[in-house]
C-alpha cells in the first residue's frame, strides 16, 4: 500500500488518458464484463431473460454499465439478454438505432418505435424464457430504471403468456452493478491514484494561501482541475474548517477563510473510466515554528487508522452489511476506540449502490433492506467511518474526525485501492 503524502509533498500526478484511449479501455472492460460475469449472474439470479428498456434522455442505470463510452442512444432503448438452455451462455441483442460496436448483435435497422415494440414480442416468444427480468427493483434504486411509462408499454407488446413471467430482475442488477473484473480493478487503482493526487494538490501552496483562500475556493479549485483533465466530479466538492477554541473565538464559527491553526476536512471525488471515487483527507495549517499538527490532532488520525484496521480485518464473503457493522463496532469498542461510528457503503460504476450498506451516519443498529444485502468478492466500497475524542491542544475540545479511503475486496482480503492517510498534509 503507498501512503499518502503529507508535509505539503504531492504525489506525481498520473497521467489522464485521452477520451479515444479511454473508450478503448472501458470497451475492452466492459466486454469482459459481457462475457465472463453477465452469464454467472443471470444463472444466480435464475432468470432466463434480461429486459433493460429506457430513452434518450432518461437512461436506465444498468444500461449505462452496458454501452461503450464512443456511442449514440437515440429515442428508445432496448437490450435483450437471454441465458440458453444448456451451455448457459448468453445471447446478446440490441433492438434500437444505437451502434454497440459489435458487443451486441443488431437484428434491427428499422426507424419507428411500433416496429421495435413487434420485434420485441417475437423475440421473446421465439425463445420462450420461463422468467423474464425487468428492472423494476423496490430495495436498490440503481436496480428500479424502468419507467412506468415503458412499462406500460412492454406489458401491451407482449403476449398475456409472458407478461405472467415478469420478475424483478434486482438480484441480477444488484450482482452485475457491484461486482468488478481482475481487469476493471487494476484501472480502479489507477482512478483512485489519480484522485488522491487532485486531492493533495488542493491541500498544498498551489491553492491555499492562509488567511486568504476560503473553502469556497478550495471547493471550486478542486471542481476546475477535474474538468480541466476532462473528468466528472462524482458529486459536489465539498471542504470545511476544523478549528480550535482560540480561531473559533477570534474569527468566528462561520468564517470561511483557512486560517493558521486550522484543520482542513475534505470530502471529494471523480468520476473516470466508468469508476468511482470517495474520500476525505485531513490538512492542517501550519502556525509560526510548527512543523505538524498538534499532538492531539495526530492521535485521533492514528485511532481512525486503527479502526480502518479492523474494518478491513472484518470483511468475510457472505456476511450481510449490517452483520459486517456490528462485528466493526464490537471489536472496536473493545479495543476502545474513541467513539467509533462506520458509514460504509459500496462503490464503483454507481456512488451509493448497489452492495450492501454498512451503516450511516444517522443509523448504527441495521440499515433494512440495503444493509441486508450480503457481500461477494470483488466489489469495492468506501471504507467511510470516524473517531471522536478530545483535543488537549484545543482546550480539550472534541473532535471528530471522519475520514474515508476506497478499498476493494477480493478473495484476498479487503485492501486500499491506493493506500490512505496516515499523517496530516501540512500547509
Amino acid at each position: 500500500m503507498r501512503p499518502t503524502l503529507s508535509h505539503g509533498m504531492e504525489p506525481t500526478m498520473p497521467q489522464v488518458l485521452s477520451m479515444r484511449e479511454r473508450d478503448a479501455v472501458t470497451r475492452r472492460v466492459l466486454e469482459e464484463r459481457l462475457d465472463t460475469l453477465l452469464p454467472v449472474a443471470m444463472a444466480e439470479a435464475e432468470i432466463d431473460m434480461w429486459l433493460i428498456l429506457c430513452q434518450e434522455d432518461d437512461l436506465d442505470p444498468v444500461f449505462r454499465t452496458m454501452l461503450p463510452l464512443n456511442t449514440w442512444c437515440p429515442i428508445l432503448q432496448m437490450l435483450v439478454l437471454y441465458r440458453r438452455p444448456g451451455d448457459g451462455t448468453v445471447e446478446r441483442l440490441n433492438l434500437s438505432m444505437t451502434r454497440t460496436q459489435g458487443l451486441f448483435a443488431e437484428p434491427w435497422t428499422g426507424r419507428g418505435e411500433d416496429e421495435q415494440w413487434a420485434l420485441l414480442a417475437q423475440v421473446v416468444a421465439g425463445r420462450d424464457p420461463a422468467r423474464i427480468g425487468i428492472n423494476i427493483g423496490s430495495v436498490q434504486w440503481a436496480a428500479g430504471g424502468l419507467t412506468h411509462n415503458l412499462y406500460t408499454q412492454l406489458v401491451q407488446a407482449l403476449p398475456p403468456d409472458y407478461t405472467e413471467r415478469l420478475v424483478s430482475a434486482e438480484p441480477l442488477a444488484t450482482r452485475w452493478l457491484m461486482t468488478l473484473t481482475e481487469r476493471e480493478i487494476g484501472w480502479y487503482e489507477h482512478v483512485t491514484r489519480l484522485a488522491h493526487a487532485l486531492l493533495a494538490e488542493c491541500y498544498s501552496p498551489r491553492a491555499i494561501v492562509p488567511g486568504y483562500t476560503t473553502t469556497d475556493d478550495l471547493e471550486w479549485h478542486y471542481w476546475q482541475a477535474a474538468a480541466d483533465r476532462g473528468l466528472e466530479v462524482s458529486f459536489k466538492p465539498f471542504f470545511n474548517i476544523v478549528r480550535g477554541p482560540e480561531n473559533r473565538a477570534r474569527y468566528g464559527a462561520e468564517d470561511r477563510v483557512i486560517r493558521p491553526g486550522d484543520a482542513i476536512h475534505s470530502d471529494v471525488g471523480i468520476r473516470y473510466l466508468g469508476l468511482i471515487s470517495d474520500h476525505q483527507q485531513w490538512a492542517y495549517v501550519r502556525r509560526p515554528g510548527e512543523t505538524d499538527a498538534p499532538e492531539g490532532l495526530r492521535r485521533l488520525l492514528a485511532e481512525g487508522n486503527r479502526l480502518q484496521d479492523i474494518y478491513m480485518a472484518s470483511f468475510e464473503q457472505g456476511l450481510t452489511g449490517n452483520e459486517l457493522l456490528q462485528r466493526i463496532l464490537t471489536r472496536a469498542r473493545e479495543e476502545g476506540l474513541p467513539n467509533p461510528r462506520v458509514y460504509s457503503h459500496s462503490l464503483g460504476h454507481l456512488l451509493h449502490e448497489p452492495g450492501p450498506l454498512i451503516g450511516l451516519p444517522w443509523e448504527q443498529e441495521r440499515c433494512p433492506g440495503r444493509g441486508d444485502v450480503r457481500l461477494e468478492c470483488d466489489t469495492a466500497y468506501t471504507m467511510e467511518l470516524a473517531v471522536a475524542d478530545a483535543v488537549p491542544e484545543w482546550g480539550g475540545q472534541e473532535v471528530t474526525l471522519s475520514i474515508e479511503e476506497d478499498v476493494v475486496y477480493t478473495a484476498a482480503g479487503c485492501r486500499p485501492l491506493d493506500g490512505r492517510q496516515v499523517a496530516y498534509y501540512v500547509v
